[in-house]
């Protein structure tokens, strides 16, 4: 795959060295026929630390871009660089992932005062008791009904007292000992989505420094109730605030895709809502699938399109269906923030959440989200390439009744007349075939395969 696709770039006039690809590094560019040794681009998110050195690659690229390459160079040159790491806050370039309360219920818990802060306590012990913690589930996660309805007489929002008596700033440290991360909500208007709070429309500095001084992580900014001017104005209002702070907290814009934030959110935020919420049923789940993977071409390090959390062990599907969920959201690069409640997660839950294969395809450092490569029904091919020169398949089938499915190299990026080695990821088995042109497969229905495809000819 990335011999493919940098013989495909070495036509079109730059020669990108191999091993920045198969590394996941930020590649090494020369133009062809130049004396000059090339550009370096930077190998590590800590190398690009200085602002304008970040400008003076991203101004030198694109003068390369424009001086030599077409339009599809263009689209393959921003696989591997973003203007996303120009954020000074909340940059990641690989994804977080953790716990959320709100598909739970969590408003009517609070509004009932049942659901008080020794419940976060727990979620952060039950993330480092069952382990998830030291895979990556780093988040506890606060949603909206947090607040009072009314501000103190400095305008600052007001934790409720019965659910956090000991206030936000006490949880956090309690949540940061314990080597976790702690979020909360807000709303770009000028109530939250309950409308049981104030929202943050004309009190975006205040609240940013509240959120910094209480010690807060992350921050989903939801669109509820707002003054009617577009969220292009007022999410980047905040964008401002964060960054004044000095506190590096990740920017969650929840959108709900109404404005196709994948167009614009990588300039304002680390992460934003592609759809609008999910429910825990198979049709809830492949239609946000559906909806955020046409908004592929944007993800990248730094900025991550979000189909909204994952319902996995609430219930309402099957464990062959939670697997596609998981599968999906996985290959899509999406913040992975669980929705069912970790502290009494069940054993079955656990084995699809802890799948440290799966998870390694999302926190893969090329940061390429897959797409449909082929669609024929009810049967759809996912692809997306990764490093080491690899590329992850998903054959899935939609239908009522088992299929056969066959992912075909011409469709996935590899070259047509390559041997591959196959990795079934929820087996955790290399296949011993080597595989020619295509791999096939039985698949049950509302069920998924999932390969690593690596060539090895």
């Amino acid at each position: 795959m990335a011999a493919s696709i940098s013989n495909t770039w070495e036509q079109r006039g730059v020669v990108i060295d191999p091993f920045s690809i198969q590394s996941g590094a930020f590649p090494f560019l020369r133009c062809k026929g130049s004396s000059s040794s090339g550009l370096w681009l930077g190998d590590s998110e800590e190398k690009l630390t200085s602002p304008f050195s970040r400008i003076l690659r991203i101004l030198t690229i694109n003068a390369i871009i424009r001086s030599r390459l077409d339009r599809e160079s263009q689209r393959l040159l921003r696989v591997f660089y973003t203007r996303s790491c120009l954020l000074q806050f909340g940059s990641r370039r690989i994804l977080f992932y953790g716990s959320s309360r709100y598909s739970r219920g969590e408003c009517r818990f609070l509004l009932e005062e049942k659901l008080i802060t020794p419940d976060y306590l727990d979620s952060a012990d039950a993330l480092v008791s069952t382990g998830l913690h030291k895979l990556g589930y780093t988040y506890v996660n606060i949603d909206d009904c947090w607040a009072e309805i009314a501000r103190d007489e400095e305008g600052r929002l007001v934790p409720k007292n019965a659910t956090f008596p000991s206030g936000i700033k006490a949880l956090a440290d309690y949540v940061h000992s314990k080597g976790l991360k702690l979020g909360i909500y807000a709303d770009a208007g000028y109530f939250t989505c309950s409308k049981t709070m104030p929202g943050s429309l004309g009190h975006e500095e205040q609240d940013a420094m509240t959120f910094a001084s209480w010690g807060i992580d992350y921050l989903k900014y939801d669109n509820c109730n707002n003054d009617g001017t577009k969220p292009t104005v007022r999410y980047p209002v905040m964008t401002r605030a964060l960054m004044k702070t000095g506190r590096s907290i990740f920017f969650s814009l929840c959108e709900w895709g109404d404005l196709h934030p994948a167009l614009w959110g990588g300039k304002v935020g680390n992460s934003w809502r592609t759809t609008n919420d999910i429910s825990d049923n198979w049709e809830s789940m492949v239609s946000r699938a559906d909806m955020n993977e046409v908004f592929a071409d944007y993800a990248r390090p730094g900025g991550w399109n979000d189909p909204d959390m994952l319902e996995v062990g609430n219930g309402g599907m099957t464990k062959d269906e939670y697997i596609v969920h998981f599968s999906i959201w996985a290959m899509s690069k999406a913040p992975l923030l669980l929705g069912c409640d970790v502290r009494n997660i069940t054993k079955e839950t656990m084995e699809i959440v802890t799948n440290k294969e799966v998870i390694a395809v999302n926190q893969d450092s090329l940061g390429v989200q897959a797409k449909k490569v082929r669609m024929a029904g009810d049967v759809e091919i996912w692809a997306g390439p990764l490093t080491g020169y690899r590329v992850v398949a998903l054959l899935l089938n939609r239908g009522p009744w088992r299929s056969s499915i066959t992912a075909n190299w011409d469709d996935i990026g590899i070259p047509p007349k390559s041997s591959v080695q196959a990795r079934d990821v929820w087996e955790h088995k290399t296949l011993k075939a080597q595989f020619v042109g295509n791999i096939t497969a039985t698949v049950e229905s509302h069920a998924c395969k999932m390969y690593i495809l690596k060539p090895i000819s």
